[in-house]
């Protein structure tokens, strides 16, 4: 049994590359897959002040149901995929996806907080086991040279290999390496920077912009399509241009949350700056995946495994941030310390850029 199971997992891999159409289907299905997580993630952000409402609670505690599933996220990635190395990846994916319309249903009918945290939880798992298996299929599912478009078609749902034995080891050895660790930074500050902020957007429209929940949406809609425009531009811009890439989407998230309580006064400058920081967003995943697997190229399972904790984490660790924020300041203040740390981001990334000694290879 061990030996079919050994010699099964290459030819199924091997096999991937023949049929260039059955791969890239297979791409559209984990975007398909991504995208409905993703969405799941993201929806309190849009229904915070409603959720609020409806349990009594503050804007920053409801900012827990995006907390929790971040930090879930970030324990079961690496634990996931290991315990499940020697099972089909493709039944792990469904498996996973079936957990998340069960968290959705519970959602959708939970009579109080408690309950409605629990789904999240729920989320969280979901997240952290589908995000590791389907984040690095990329390079297993089309040829070598459709690699960056595949891994941006997976990305764009975002806007937001299969792991069969990753060892310990190897994320020690990741770790070790200076690019790595560097990658590890960057991803935290803007990821905190992002999610500590945007996380609050809803509430900032309705009571700063004075914006009605239906508009709100469009608010949002056109927030999303514009991240998917910058997920394509970073993805085709980031293997030439990773310095140039980084440091335009933290310049203008720095920008846009720091103008946000100006600028956002007015319903034209709330919907540009929206623009500009979806947009800029959109290429951070896309961006920060790639540095992860330049940095280990011979750890491209350990990398998508570190790269969906890391991520997950800081997720959870910015709306924790940013609802503490809130609930002792103001939403101006939120997105103010939010700018701040985009451009602590920016300035640090430029000056290891300028020593050009993070990006490996042709950087």
């Amino acid at each position: 049994m061990p030996t079919r199971t050994t010699t099964a997992t290459p030819r199924t891999a091997a096999a991937s590359p023949r049929s260039p159409l059955v791969g890239w289907l297979a791409v559209v299905a984990v975007m398909m897959g991504i995208f409905s997580i993703v969405t799941t993630e993201i929806l309190p952000i849009g229904l915070l002040t409603s959720v609020g409402s409806s349990f009594a609670i503050s804007d920053g505690t409801a900012g827990l149901m995006m907390t929790l599933p971040g930090f879930l996220a970030a324990l079961s990635a690496p634990l996931v995929t290991v315990a499940t190395a020697r099972i089909d990846r493709r039944l792990m994916l469904c498996a996973f996806a079936l957990l998340l319309v069960l968290a959705n249903f519970l959602a959708a009918t939970a009579p109080n907080y408690w309950l409605m945290l629990l789904s999240r939880v729920m989320v969280g798992i979901s997240i952290g086991g589908f995000w590791s298996i389907g984040a690095g299929l990329a390079e297993r599912l089309v040829s070598a040279q459709s690699v960056t478009k595949a891994t941006a078609v997976i990305f764009a749902a975002v806007p937001l290999p299969p792991v069969q034995a990753t060892r310990l080891s190897a994320l020690r050895n990741m770790l070790g390496n200076i690019n790595t660790r560097f990658a590890l930074l960057m991803t935290f500050l803007i990821v905190m920077a992002h999610f500590g902020t945007y996380t609050y957007v809803t509430p900032f429209l309705e009571q700063i912009t004075q914006v009605s929940p239906a508009r709100i949406t469009m608010f949002l809609l056109l927030y999303g399509a514009a991240g998917i425009v910058g997920n394509f531009v970073g993805g085709a811009t980031v293997r030439l241009h990773p310095r140039t890439t980084f440091g335009i989407a933290a310049a203008l998230i720095a920008g846009a949350t720091l103008l946000l309580p100006v600028l956002g006064r007015w319903e034209p400058g709330a919907i540009a700056l929206l623009i500009v920081w979806g947009s800029a967003y959109g290429a951070v995943p896309v961006a920060s995946q790639t540095w992860f697997s330049k940095a280990s190229p011979r750890a491209p399972e350990a990398a998508s495994v570190l790269f969906t904790a890391s991520f997950q984490v800081t997720i959870s660790i910015g709306a924790l941030v940013g609802g503490a924020v809130l609930d002792r300041t103001s939403l101006a203040t939120v997105m103010t310390l939010g700018g701040a740390t985009a451009i602590l981001m920016a300035v640090t990334a430029g000056i290891h850029f300028t020593q050009r000694r993070t990006w490996p290879e042709s950087a």
